[in-house]
């Protein structure tokens, strides 16, 4: 906690206005002792709190007016306001249902804001976000990891007309007309490379690489398509080597130190300029980095198969950069029809202002926020 509003307060400083984010629900009662996250930092930092109830998810009344229900008083008082988001149809039937809560609480009414249908083109928020979203007849599928991470590695291939990127559930098989299959990142990768061999994975991938589809590993995933993974200090879990998949010629040793960089490369066959960021432990090496694909000012990155069909590095966000994005979509038959992703979603949150400012009371919003003590 300490950390915690030692940034917040830093931040602070810097701006007129910050809003924080809970993560999960203020009503987990049961985890209310050690919570930083939500009411425990509201607390904290003393600053008020509003409530934002997802309709989509069904049973929205039950849940603002229950939230208040099991709160104890202190964090009751704390919550100023209260908005409905993803409304669908008319907002007018839902004119008693807001009477409801507001009589239930005494808090005030920031409005309702319907269902925003542009709001897939911008990153996703979370692993419960990232879905099949039907495109082109190029088809990506990826593995939905138990331990996925920075899945939003995938949004700018989403956003891209021509592509249909397929997130396989577990217990699902690889699909077997997939022209690119990509292992994503993981936040363990030991136990998701066990996972995806217990969902059958590793012989659907091995279909797939006979029939001549291409996979690409990022992160955790490029670990995983090694031949071996070594954690001797027990970084993961208990001190082990594990076989990888062995679709690469390197080796993986997991380390204490995380690398943690932004990172501008280009590609070494076409000098197309990449940028990403590196989050990851462990170190990889092995003949097939000798096919490192990508050139950073000081090394070269990640590997490739002699016959170019699967390939591997620690970029994340590398499709965000359109030339590189397009240069991978060449590759496998089709074009790009998205001139430049970061305009995308930046049009794309303009719209969302707007049509936030639309739909809620943003000055009722802002007249909540309190002065904190910065220093």
């Amino acid at each position: 906690m300490p950390k915690v509003l030692e940034s917040f307060h830093r931040l602070a400083k810097t701006v007129d206005y910050v809003i924080i984010e809970g993560a999960g629900s203020p009503a987990e009662i049961n985890l209310r002792a050690g919570d930083i996250a939500n009411m425990g930092f509201a607390e904290a930092a003393n600053v008020p709190v509003v409530l934002i109830g997802d309709i989509d998810r069904g049973g929205v009344i039950a849940q603002m007016v229950g939230t208040y229900v099991v709160l104890p008083p202190e964090d009751r008082n704390r919550i100023t306001g209260f908005a409905i988001n993803k409304f669908r149809g008319d907002v007018s039937l839902f004119d008693n249902g807001i009477k409801a809560i507001s009589q239930e609480t005494n808090w005030r009414n920031l409005g309702v804001l319907p269902w925003f249908i542009d709001a897939w083109k911008l990153p996703a928020e979370d692993v419960m976000e990232i879905a099949t979203r039907p495109g082109g007849t190029i088809k990506i599928a990826v593995p939905r990891l138990k331990r996925i991470a920075n899945f939003d590695d995938l949004d700018p291939l989403v956003a891209e007309p021509n592509v249909t990127v397929e997130i396989i559930e577990q217990g699902q098989p690889l699909p077997g007309d997939a022209t690119l299959v990509i292992l994503p990142g993981s936040k363990s990768t030991i136990s998701d490379l066990e996972n995806f061999r217990a969902n059958g994975w590793d012989i659907d991938l091995q279909a797939h690489h006979r029939r001549g589809g291409k996979i690409l590993g990022i992160c955790g995933g490029y670990q995983m398509l090694g031949r071996r993974i070594h954690d001797h200090n027990g970084i993961e879990g208990p001190p082990q080597s594990i076989d990888g998949l062995g679709y690469l010629n390197i080796e993986t040793t997991m380390t204490p130190k995380k690398n943690l960089s932004f990172v501008m490369a280009h590609t070494v066959k076409s000098q197309i300029p990449v940028n990403g960021y590196e989050i990851h432990i462990g170190e990889t090496s092995g003949l097939d980095c000798d096919y490192a694909w990508l050139r950073l000012a000081d090394r070269t990155e990640g590997a490739m198969s002699a016959d170019g069909h699967v390939r591997g590095c620690y970029l994340h966000g590398l499709f965000a950069s359109d030339s590189f994005r397009a240069e991978v979509l060449r590759e496998l038959g089709t074009t790009s029809q998205l001139a430049s992703y970061d305009t995308s979603v930046n049009d794309t949150l303009n719209q969302l202002a707007k049509f936030i400012e639309q739909h809620l009371d943003v000055e009722g919003l802002i007249s909540l926020a309190e002065e904190v003590a910065t220093d």
